[in-house]
């Protein structure tokens, strides 16, 4: 299967660039699974496609204002990074910009010395490791230095930081949100749970491995990068249940990594963590997921190809045809898609 399978033209007006101001008045477009038929919505009517004893499965990550600008020690040259993943207490695996400023021994200092890292290494993909050096608790610093990283698609300033989190993110650790759970209004899950649908959380640590382009024609050869996740019991007892019971229905395709990742061959999941680098296309045999909420994702990324392992490659391209001519809004702060 080729990378250029997953192509479609989008136009650039399309790309949403700020949230709605009311999270669940977003567009939902609904892919009938089985027959192909596309349905149009409004996206707090999602309640009226779960059914009691469903589970839905979210991912509680939250993004860390991970995008640090600072000056290089020496010369001021100004240096950006992004924080991917924390190896030890003060060393992160770091995206840094331009790198060739950034060789091992480095120091960069960020907002007048408060924080300053110094390279120790370049490991996979040309990424830093940073090490650290600070007075007081990281996390308050980086809150008060960092910006959150918005991907590059998005040009617009976002006005409030929390906009790019869901209103259940509770474990810092992503560089990059959940986007499907973004939809979401503490009433919206209200009404969910009293419709007798449980809610499972889940975690998984965004990465760029999730949004990483596929540069190889053969899509085989992609490589992801790794993410952490962790389940608790009470999220394997409500997801197992819902074997029984229901559906188990995904909210992104992180939620989705994460429970195929952890789950045995009988469908069957553990409590637990690890870091999965699960690529799914399609020819794969989901051994949980019944269905998908999710995002409207860039022509021929993995995100894409994922949906198209749940619907058939011809319905979701189809859909997002469909998507296009309907002037739904794409990526991020776009819209969203229920497969089911």
């Amino acid at each position: 299967m080729k990378r250029q399978d997953f192509y479609y033209e989008l136009p650039e007006e399309l790309i949403a660039q700020d949230p709605l101001e009311d999270r669940s008045s977003s567009r939902l477009l609904v892919l009938d699974k089985q027959s192909g038929a596309v349905s149009h919505h409004v996206f707090k009517e999602i309640v009226d496609y779960l059914k009691a004893g469903d589970c839905l499965v979210v991912n509680d990550t939250k993004v860390i204002p991970a995008r640090l600008i600072g000056s290089k020690v020496g010369t001021d040259a100004k240096i950006e990074i992004l924080l991917l993943k924390r190896k030890e207490n003060n060393i992160w695996e770091t995206l840094v910009k331009p790198g060739k400023k950034a060789k091992p021994g480095t120091k960069i200092s960020f907002g007048d010395g408060i924080l300053v890292g110094e390279v120790l290494e370049i490991v996979e993909e040309g990424n830093r490791l940073i090490r650290f050096s600070y007075d007081g608790i990281f996390e308050e610093i980086l809150d008060r230095l960092g910006q959150m990283p918005l991907p590059p698609y998005i040009t617009h300033q976002l006005k409030e930081k929390d906009r790019y989190n869901t209103v259940y993110a509770a474990h810092d650790g992503s560089a990059a949100a959940p986007t499907a759970g973004l939809h979401f209004t503490p009433e919206l899950l209200q009404e969910i749970e009293e419709k007798g649908i449980d809610i499972a959380r889940v975690t998984l640590h965004v990465g760029l491995g999730t949004f990483r382009p596929v540069k190889v024609d053969e899509i085989t050869e992609h490589h992801m990068h790794s993410e952490f996740y962790q389940i608790h019991e009470d999220a394997a007892e409500k997801i197992n249940r819902a074997k029984e019971t229901g559906r188990i229905i995904c909210v992104g395709t992180t939620s989705c990594r994460t429970i195929e990742s952890a789950a045995d061959e009988d469908g069957h999941i553990k409590a637990g963590s690890g870091w999965t680098d699960i690529f799914i296309y399609p020819g794969y045999r989901f051994k949980l997921l019944d269905g998908l909420i999710t995002n409207f994702h860039l022509p021929e990324s993995t995100l894409i190809m994922l949906v198209s392992a749940l619907a058939g490659r011809e319905p979701v391209m189809e859909a997002y045809e469909e998507a296009v001519e309907e002037r739904y809004r794409f990526f991020s702060f776009g819209d969203a898609m229920l497969v089911v």
